[in-house]
């Protein structure tokens, strides 16, 4: 049986109240002319083909859909992501990972590609810390009904979503976790900016 198409979906409908300004409209440089959300969603096109942004109106050149239901976080955002995709694959990404790259996108891409046959999520996991990085992440649609129930039951954890058995986890070493660093506080941006000046990409 063949796999359903993949669609993608950036996540952007964060309040940014720990950073205290929107994450999704930074620039890390100055002359930049696309903030962190544009590039997201450019990034995950030029993977997927096909991307929307969840959670508030575009100011890109990409579709945007409202959350179902505001104010449940990413597990919210997910199942609204699933409910737009019309029976697609969601591979879902977060907007503030300023250090993430297309070919860790594609790899991950291509791992979906010899899930086993239960596979509802496909993500990567931190190989010495076991952490999985539920944003970035493929949800099959088999996948909607364990958001509605967690929905219901005000879980809120995008990792207790999906059964164990129904992960297929991509391992990565920490040598290779720039990619998966987020901005969450102000120290992360400041930390990001300082990365980039020192040429850590």
């Amino acid at each position: 049986m063949p796999s359903p198409p993949v669609v993608g979906a950036v996540l952007a409908g964060g309040l940014s109240s720990r950073l205290g300004h929107d994450k999704a409209l930074i620039r890390l440089k100055n002359n930049e002319s696309v903030d962190l959300l544009g590039n997201t969603a450019a990034m995950l096109h030029a993977v997927t083909g096909s991307v929307f942004i969840v959670g508030r109106e575009s100011r890109s050149d990409f579709p945007s859909v409202k959350d179902r239901t505001p104010g449940l976080g990413p597990v919210g955002g997910i199942a609204t992501a699933l409910h737009h995709a019309g029976g697609a694959a969601c591979f879902v990404l977060s907007c503030d990972l300023p250090f993430m790259n297309a070919e860790l996108l594609q790899r991950l891409l291509l791992k979906r590609n010899e899930r086993p046959a239960p596979t509802l999520m496909t993500a990567y996991q931190q190989e010495d810390t076991g952490h999985i990085e539920s944003l970035v992440s493929i949800f099959e649609p088999g996948a909607l009904p364990f958001f509605e129930q967690c929905l219901e039951a005000n879980r809120l954890k995008v990792t207790k979503t999906v059964p164990p058995e129904a992960q297929f986890l991509i391992p990565y070493s920490l040598e290779e976790s720039l990619p998966f660093f987020n901005i969450n506080y102000p120290a992360d941006l400041e930390l990001a900016r300082r990365l980039l000046t020192q040429g850590a990409l």
